[in-house]
């Protein structure tokens, strides 16, 4: 057992209200510079939909994450051959199109609504390309362009979520009297088993043992986009002005100070929970490669119980602090994800094992209308039977098709609703409703206390970063992607060495 730490992210579906409060924090923080105009680090996507850029999960398309090939995990996009032989020219990129139109992100003719030019109609301000300068585009796609289920019934037909429910099911669940809808807020993942770092051809992309961060070091950047391609998520972009790739970077500024990223600082709703997780970097490999409904548990699996003294003798054998260990017990990751098992991963089947973990939404409660009056008297809390928002759909969003694990976390969500009625409502509490769900009162009582009364300090466990020792791995390395390391063995006579193996090449 060889004891990783790794910053967590789960989020709340169930209270994600779309405001975009946290996209607009990044967006003034992170991306207001050229070449950043269609950048979103963080958004909020509508569901069912096709999301941001579009068509990102169809991975037919888009060749991103691992897939598994005579027994071996590798990359979908291909091996290092592969990529050379395409280094300047990627047929799997998303293109403009796909992100903000063909004009590219715009923004609007706003000095026109102040001038002092006598009108005869009232001034309007028209869409003008933030790239080309032209003006009175049409606009076609956008980073929300979905939102609140706008023209759904035809750009959720793209939704690949929908794909392993019949036609007839997918064109009920369409119609407006059937429609459901949830937000999805996205950012980089920070996998275990990043497709990004692997794919890129300059090695420029790499993980941060102390946090596990991914980030991207611009100097060793050549602009070679295969780390777009890598990733399935299609959460790394390209600066056209500056030639470099650029992602979510998780605020590693704050974090090393033991702050919340600015987008989970700033949410509304404060959906968003961060805390640090131990896990076993021995069996990355072995979860990556689990069958697909397997892969929610294999993840699960490595994650570490930082309550077990072996666990934490191997942390304190391999340097990480006590601080860490503490904050790994207290942490809202390892609750929602590991004791009580009602969060899940987006898209588990791209094998990059993420850490940023979802609890699915519930249904709204039901209403009975009967003579023109909402009848409310009977049962409010909806079973798995009653719900609005398909189980299918959410199994193939958030656990590669298993459909047991979804319906595990919502009955436990529900479970709790149901104890904490019966403790508020009837006056007496009914602990048969936990144990049937597998849970405790004490469980019952935390969970509440995280998803409806938590504070700051419980949302976000975050302990200060030590990096006394810390080496960045692309200095020490120096020239470590597999190009350029070609490039030197041909044109320089010298040895082509292999990838250090902490490095996950």
């Amino acid at each position: 057992m060889r004891v990783g730490v790794q910053i967590g992210v789960v989020f709340n579906l169930d209270k994600c209200i779309g405001c975009n409060t946290c996209t607009v924090a990044c967006k003034n923080l992170w991306t207001n510079r050229d070449g950043c105009e269609y950048m979103w680090w963080n958004n909020v996507e509508y569901k069912p939909g096709t999301g941001y850029p579009r068509q990102w999960e169809n991975q037919d398309r888009y060749r991103g994450g691992w897939v598994k090939k005579n027994g071996d995990l590798k990359l979908r996009i291909g091996g290092k051959l592969s990529i050379l032989l395409n280094i300047f020219w990627n047929p799997y990129l998303p293109r403009m199109e796909d992100y903000m139109g063909k004009h590219g992100p715009w923004t609007y003719t706003y000095e026109d609504l102040h001038t002092n030019i006598p009108m005869t109609q009232t001034p309007v301000a028209r869409p003008k390309s933030m790239i080309s300068g032209e003006e009175d585009i049409e606009l076609e796609w956008g980073v929300n362009w979905e939102d609140e289920g706008a023209g759904i019934n035809k750009t959720a037909l793209e939704d690949v979520n929908f794909q392993k429910l019949s036609p007839e099911e997918r064109e009920a669940y369409l119609q407006y009297e059937h429609v459901f809808y949830f937000f999805v807020p996205r950012i980089c993942n920070h996998c275990l088993n990043p497709g990004c770092v692997a794919a890129c051809p300059a090695g420029a992309i790499y993980k941060r043992e102390e946090d596990g961060i991914v980030l991207i070091a611009q100097d060793k950047c050549r602009g070679w986009r295969f780390c777009i391609s890598g990733c399935p998520y299609k959460k790394v972009y390209f600066n056209w002005n500056t030639g470099k790739s650029e992602k979510c970077i998780l605020c590693y500024p704050k974090i090393e100070h033991g702050l919340p990223p600015q987008c989970m600082h700033a949410c509304v709703g404060k959906i968003r929970y961060v805390g640090v997780v131990l896990y076993d970097m021995d069996r990355v490999y072995e979860a990556a490669s689990a069958p697909d409904k397997e892969l929610v548990r294999a993840h699960r699996d490595i994650i570490l119980d930082p309550f077990d003294e072996e666990v934490v003798s191997a942390a304190r054998a391999a340097g990480v602090p006590e601080s860490w260990i503490e904050a790994a017990r207290k942490s809202p990751f390892y609750f929602f994800v590991k004791k009580w098992e009602v969060a899940l991963p987006l898209h588990p089947e791209f094998r990059t094992l993420p850490m940023v973990w979802y609890i699915p939404p519930l249904s709204p409660m039901k209403t009975v209308v009967k003579d023109g009056v909402f009848d409310v008297s009977g049962e409010w809390l909806p079973e798995l039977d009653d719900f609005r928002i398909p189980i299918k759909y959410l199994a193939n969003l958030l656990a590669a098709g298993n459909i047991a694990e979804v319906e595990k976390a919502l009955r436990r969500l529900i479970a709790v609703r149901k104890y904490r009625r019966s403790v508020n409502v009837d006056g007496e509490a009914d602990a048969s409703i936990l144990e049937e769900v597998g849970l405790t009162v004490e469980d019952a009582e935390h969970m509440y206390r995280l998803l409806a009364l938590a504070f700051f300090n419980e949302r976000f466990v975050i302990p200060t970063t030590h990096r006394e020792k810390v080496v960045e791995p692309y200095v020490e390395q120096g020239f470590r992607g597999f190009y350029e390391k070609m490039v030197k063995r041909i044109w320089h006579k010298e040895p082509l060495r292999d990838y250090p193996p902490d490095l996950g090449r």
